[in-house]
């Protein structure tokens, strides 16, 4: 049986920045269920946005706070800070796609946005705790690492585990520049303005209340398209491996950090299900496979700018920190996102520009 990390009722108000998304939504709803005073600030323009907030209207009443505003008014982010004691940082643009089309909107979104919440924290003079969530992007395309062709993945080729946070950071796309210059923000406000502020560079998260695109949230994006007998597009050879981390198990993460701020203030954090859960996009589609009793269709088209061919989180400095691990292996939370879908999808979401 799972036993899932319960937040302290005593802690205080805990505001969200893009707290419809499907992390911000699994998160909300366990600080919910524990008692917690939560406040979500959104400006619901991603796929499934609305459709998160309304489940958590509708679960939970009154009792959720809900803003909408953008990360980029500095006015609104301060009205949303009042009387909050935590913030989990979540608003961003997060495709790199989108990135590519319109740079200086990933730059106003991720970067500027975050600076302006961090200003805004650092006026109120409180000892508030921040997380922050970066990405693995930040380290580039790791080309350096050499890698060997199995059957249907890619594998170092030699003892290589995984990445942690001693590996140079390498921008190779605007979304990994935007995001990995807001994670600097944030780690230099806490060494420089004592801003009780942590950040996680996370790998692949999947779960619940994920609508996932062709242009972020692959593994809910292949269920997606298989439940609904859509054709898949993989891009490259399907071999590109990545660790994948349950959502529950991400918010487990956030409420350790919650409960080690200020201790683990202006560290970052490479944050994902480790080389135990691994999985490559081949590897995903032979599971779908399994599930459905039926092989999706399938075509390929070329490389994407930016796309990782291998990507697994060292997560042990975290790990060290605080005693957190994750609990759920691929094939159950794969099972757990199918049944979510099969049950709550009713069309493929529709792609829009991503601004909250």
């Amino acid at each position: 049986m799972r036993v899932t990390l319960v937040p302290p009722a005593s802690r205080g108000l805990v505001l969200i920045t893009g707290g419809a998304g499907f992390i911000g939504t699994n998160l909300a709803d366990r600080l919910l269920r524990s008692g917690r005073a939560v406040r979500i600030y959104d400006n619901l323009s991603r796929p499934g946005a609305e459709q998160n907030l309304r489940w958590l209207r509708a679960v939970h009443g009154s009792r959720l706070q809900a803003e909408r505003g953008d990360v980029r008014s500095a006015a609104d982010i301060r009205n949303a800070l009042a009387d909050v004691e935590t913030v989990f940082h979540l608003a961003a643009q997060v495709a790199v796609t989108t990135s590519l089309a319109d740079p200086r909107e990933d730059f106003l979104v991720n970067a500027e946005g975050t600076v302006n919440l961090l200003e805004e924290v650092r006026k109120t003079g409180r000892p508030i705790a921040l997380v922050y969530t970066s990405t693995n992007k930040v380290y580039g395309a790791l080309d350096d690492i050499p890698l060997a062709a199995a059957a249907t993945r890619y594998c170092p080729d030699g003892d290589l585990r995984g990445i942690d946070e001693t590996r140079p950071l390498s921008f190779l796309s605007p979304y990994g520049c935007s995001k990995g210059t807001a994670d600097q923000y944030v780690l230099d406000y806490a060494r420089a303005y004592n801003i009780n502020g942590a950040v996680f560079r996370m790998s692949c998260i999947y779960g619940p209340h994920q609508h996932g695109t062709e242009d972020q949230g692959w593994v809910a994006h292949f269920l997606i398209r298989a439940v609904q007998d859509l054709p898949i597009t993989v891009y490259g050879n399907g071999k590109q491996v990545r660790d994948l981390l349950y959502v529950e198990d991400l918010v487990d993460a956030f409420l350790h950090a919650e409960q080690r701020l200020p201790e683990i203030a202006g560290h970052a954090f490479n944050i994902g299900g480790g080389p135990d859960n691994t999985i490559s996009l081949c590897e995903l589609i032979d599971q779908i496979a399994r599930l459905s009793g039926c092989v999706p269709e399938v075509g390929y088209d070329t490389w994407r700018t930016g796309d990782q061919r291998w990507y697994v989180s060292d997560s042990a400095k975290f790990e060290r920190a605080t005693g957190w691990r994750p609990k759920t292996s691929v094939e159950e939370g794969i099972w757990r996102l199918n049944e979510w879908i099969s049950l709550n999808q009713r069309r493929a979401p529709t792609v829009r520009m991503v601004g909250s």
